[in-house]
């Protein structure tokens, strides 16, 4: 596999001026530094990511526009949880919780590179991860694998007590915090 320099700033050029198509709509935060980091750096460019989130869905396999009913990529508390659960529980549906854990993807010059941010990306943590071949490019996946998801709505019922909420926050918040924690690390180590 071989790009000329060239083509690849090209390619960087354009997919950087982009306007944002995430859900969100815009950078995290705590993401944001490391993503401009790794875009300021010649070899490398940023195509998606997230610092991880909290969401309330509705559960079908087929994907389609409005399923994410609250979407948060902050620490939660009970009180707020429990208010989007009773909002999502009118919508008399099945309805899961998700903590998905921070991800990002990296389009890369070439596979040396790629081989050398895969490596830098599991020192710090990232275990979840891999070289991704799309199309014309080379793409390194870092994942954290800090994640929970399970139903909390059949139908409209509410299907966990308070007591197992209070666990899946503290959980949450660890996981996320633990996210946050190797996003910083990978910064100072680029």
């Amino acid at each position: 596999f071989f790009m000329s320099f060239d083509i690849f700033l090209r390619r960087k050029k354009s997919i950087l001026s982009k306007k944002d198509r995430s859900f969100k709509g815009s950078l995290d935060k705590k993401i944001s530094k490391l993503c401009k980091k790794i875009n300021s750096i010649d070899n490398f460019y940023t195509t998606s990511s997230c610092s991880g989130r909290v969401v309330l869905m509705i559960d079908q396999e087929k994907k389609s526009g409005g399923l994410f009913l609250w979407v948060n990529h902050n620490l939660i508390t009970l009180r707020e949880l429990k208010k989007e659960i009773n909002k999502a529980k009118l919508k008399k549906k099945n309805i899961k919780f998700k903590q998905d854990p921070c991800i990002i993807h990296i389009a890369c010059k070439n596979l040396e590179d790629a081989k050398h941010f895969l490596e830098i990306g599991f020192r710090v943590g990232f275990k979840k991860s891999g070289i991704l071949y799309l199309g014309k490019r080379i793409v390194v996946e870092l994942n954290c694998s800090e994640k929970l998801e399970f139903p909390i709505i059949a139908k409209g019922k509410i299907l966990v007590t308070n007591e197992f909420l209070k666990t899946i926050i503290k959980k949450t918040n660890k996981n996320l915090k633990a996210g946050w924690k190797k996003i910083n690390d990978l910064t100072n180590n680029l």
